[in-house]
């Protein structure tokens, strides 16, 4: 009854329909690899027919990359990127570790593990895992570094090429490396203060402002 109710309306039904396809088949992809899953595999968890996946998605690898994107927008709070109070020290360290506590994340680093064990599909996903995942978190923090420097917090004369060298700072923590075996060495909160307060600070010190630059 509420699904003809839900139907007659059409596009909730329709939306949440979709909704549930992608929870779903995210949660296979982490539990199974991409190879693994199929979309019989999602129909069937889901409790629905397949040609209802194919009316919302071409392939497996379009689900994939949406599943993948919500996962993404689940763990990254989008508020952090549109500029929190305080200092620009404050507003970077934020940032920085949300990135890498959410980097840290064992669901995350699964989904990047998925990525590079498929290799016959690598290149495809490596294309998806970006545009939902670093090329989303860069355009953020090009979003905010863009607001430091027009309130001549800082001096970023290229914001994008800054934004990504910010995200490196974090995505090449040693900590990702030492997750892999010490994980409560790498999520010692203090490991990650620490870390995150030099990135930071080194950043700065870097995109300062000039007092005596000409004009």
């Amino acid at each position: 009854m509420t699904e003809n109710s839900r139907g007659r309306r059409g596009r909730p039904a329709n939306e949440a329909l979709g909704q549930t396809i992608v929870d779903t088949a995210g949660e296979l992809f982490a539990e199974l690899g991409f190879q693994a899953t199929t979309l019989d595999k999602v129909a069937q968890r889901a409790k629905i027919s397949k040609l209802s996946i194919y009316k919302h998605f071409e392939n497996k690898e379009a689900l994939f990359g949406a599943a993948f994107a919500v996962r993404c927008q689940q763990l990254i709070p989008q508020a952090l990127f549109e500029g929190v109070d305080g200092s620009a020290e404050d507003q970077l360290m934020a940032v920085g570790s949300s990135m890498l506590r959410t980097l840290l994340r064992p669901d995350v680093r699964n989904v990047e593990a998925i990525v590079m064990a498929d290799t016959p599909n690598q290149k495809s996903l490596s294309k998806l895992h970006y545009e939902a995942g670093p090329a989303h978190i860069v355009a953020q923090i090009e979003t905010l570094l863009r607001q430091l420097h027009a309130k001549a917090v800082l001096n970023v004369p290229d914001p994008l090429r800054s934004a990504r060298l910010f995200a490196a700072l974090f995505k090449g923590s040693d900590l990702l490396i030492i997750a892999r075996f010490d994980e409560a060495r790498a999520e010692d909160d203090d490991e990650i203060e620490s870390y995150c307060r030099s990135a930071v600070a080194m950043f700065i010190a870097a995109h300062g402002r000039n007092e005596h630059a000409g004009g």
